[in-house]
């Protein structure tokens, strides 16, 4: 029945990612604790994990269709990486129930941005100037930090950073993201696997189970794409409503 939960787990979040884009994964590490069964720290590497190999699969897609814009995806993804490493063993020293309360709180602001209007980015003059890779730099730094404290990909807060520090239209700032989403969900779970936090077998069965529901998302996304808009704000609502769920459990275990 787990293999089941898990495999269904993944088909879920994939789909919603292949929907609505950015954001879906934040559901990944909640459906492997309370519907899969994982402790809190297992859930977080092991949705690290699957959060990682989702995003490379989506970064080859945009790769194929020139959407990325290489040397700003380098420098977020390697800073970034620095800014996972540290977060994620910060995270690995936290008492479990404590860290869920955490992510559940980082889950209402991650709803409540996803309510605002998406812009369409910048005028897709790309502006590379000292200040603007300081900015890509700083920002890779800093919400690498959070995505692998709370074992997210962060796609959420790397997608306007790159916009403001860059001028990118939103297409290539979300391609150009996927890469940095990637390596920051692969820092994460790497240093949760050296400690035995990372349970391999739900993995691979989440990730079989995400490839499959983002192909059914992608197709749902073309013959939805006049109600792109409201579906973001039901997903929007679905965070905030799991985000509640987590709070409430996790308050009443104190």
């Amino acid at each position: 029945m787990g293999d089941f939960l898990a495999v269904m787990s993944g088909c879920f979040v994939g789909f919603t990612l292949g929907l609505i884009g950015g954001g879906g994964s934040i559901i990944a590490t909640p459906l492997l604790l309370y519907l899969v069964g994982l402790e809190p720290h297992m859930a977080i590497g092991t949705g690290a994990l699957a959060v990682s190999a989702n995003a490379f699969v989506n970064f080859a897609g945009h790769a194929r269709a020139g959407n990325v814009r290489w040397p700003v995806a380098f420098i977020f993804a390697v800073t970034g990486s620095v800014g996972a490493m540290i977060g994620s063993s910060l995270g690995k020293a936290v008492d479990g129930q404590r860290l869920i309360l955490l992510f559940g709180l980082m889950m209402v602001v991650i709803g409540l941005l996803m309510l605002r209007p998406r812009g369409k980015g910048g005028d897709g003059h790309l502006v590379m100037s000292k200040a603007a890779i300081a900015k890509v730099v700083g920002t890779g730094l800093l919400v690498g930090l959070m995505a692998g404290f709370f074992g997210i990909g962060g796609g959420f807060l790397i997608v306007p950073g790159l916009i403001l520090s860059t001028g990118m239209p939103m297409i290539y700032a979300v391609g150009t993201s996927l890469l940095a989403v990637g390596t920051f969900g692969l820092t994460t779970a790497i240093n949760y696997s050296l400690s035995g936090m990372v349970n391999w077998p739900i993995a691979g069965e989440f990730i079989i189970g995400g490839v499959a529901g983002g192909f059914l998302g992608m197709k749902a996304a073309i013959r939805l794409s006049g109600q792109r808009n409201t579906l973001h704000r039901m997903f929007a609502a679905l965070v905030l409503g799991v985000a509640a769920y987590i709070i409430y459990r996790s308050l009443n275990q104190h």
